[in-house]
């Protein structure tokens, strides 16, 4: 007689479906790995939540369940809302490959929470963090990099991917990358960023790198990968004193927002960072409007505090 299903422990392999769906995605749409590794931790969540049971045999009813056992574990509405997308994308794929009639998850929506905009440096905190001139060889790649993230709007998945003689074009002031789903894009690098880039092509040599094509690379002369950029940026922003925890994607935040402020052109930035609905670059114009809320309490007669008594 049949025990029933056997609990998924956390790290175990997934049931054959939710692998059948990553594979598809890695090979059909060639999502990016973070997004692989991300769904699959959304994937380990329901499989937990479901105690084992295989996913084919789940209703709206649990999928509802699950959702409140996540905000009651403490999970936000963003990431709650971020396994539903996941899920979500598993079942529609059921329903086309395996034939699945309906999609437990469809039309449920996570607990709302308070939108968080994204943190972003000031004009000043960018400067500090890029001028200071580098004094060693790979200071020289590390403001290289920084110089072109914060230039060009990049992704730390398409800097770190970028290769020695491709993706560059300095006669044309371009950088060309391959974003999400495999979408190209080409970008304009300013001129600081070229000078940092020719600064480390002078020296990249010296790096001991047996062919290693990637155009930056580590003491060891390997392709920089996207968690040790992360790390030298934030030892970076320590070591100058920023009092702010510096992250790869605040420097293509601080981009966008601080493109937008200059120009007021949502779509420019859009086709720029590289984003397929402009729903995901309005955020930054409620930055923008928050650095126009400052200039007008600080400039404006109307706006000034004044001492109540007299």
């Amino acid at each position: 007689m049949s025990e029933g299903p056997t609990p998924i422990a956390e790290g175990s392999a997934l049931p054959a479906a939710g692998e059948d769906w990553l594979a598809w995605l890695a090979t059909q749409r060639r999502a990016a790995s973070l997004t692989l590794d991300a769904y699959r931790k959304d994937l380990a969540a329901l499989h937990r939540l479901a105690d084992g049971r295989d996913p084919v045999s789940l209703t709206p009813h649990d999928i509802r369940r699950f959702i409140g056992r996540l905000h009651a574990e403490g999970l936000s509405g963003r990431s709650i809302a971020r396994c539903l997308s996941a899920w979500r994308g598993l079942y529609r794929w059921l329903i086309r490959q395996r034939g699945l009639r309906a999609n437990p998850v469809e039309g449920i929506r996570a607990p709302k929470s308070p939108r968080r905009l994204p943190r972003v440096l000031s004009p000043d905190q960018a400067q500090a963090l890029l001028d200071p001139a580098p004094d060693s060889l790979l200071d020289i790649r590390d403001v290289a990099m920084f110089e072109l993230f914060y230039s060009s709007g990049l992704r730390l998945a398409e800097l770190a991917a970028l290769d020695i003689g491709t993706g560059l074009e300095p006669a044309e002031g371009m950088v060309t990358v391959t974003g999400k789903r495999g979408r190209s894009r080409s970008v304009p690098v300013g001129e600081k960023a070229w000078a940092a880039l020719r600064a480390w092509s002078a020296v990249r040599d010296r790096i001991p790198c047996a062919g290693e094509p990637a155009l930056f690379l580590t003491r060891s002369g390997r392709r920089m990968s996207p968690s040790a950029i992360r790390s030298r940026l934030a030892a970076r922003a320590r070591a100058l004193g920023l009092g702010v925890h510096v992250h790869p994607h605040m420097l293509r935040h601080s981009f966008a927002s601080h493109l937008l402020q200059s120009s007021g052109d949502l779509r420019a930035v859009q086709e720029l960072l590289g984003h397929a609905s402009i729903r995901s670059t309005q955020v930054y114009t409620h930055l923008d409007f928050q650095h126009l809320a400052k200039v007008y309490d600080a400039a404006h007669p109307r706006a000034k505090k004044h001492d109540s008594g007299t």
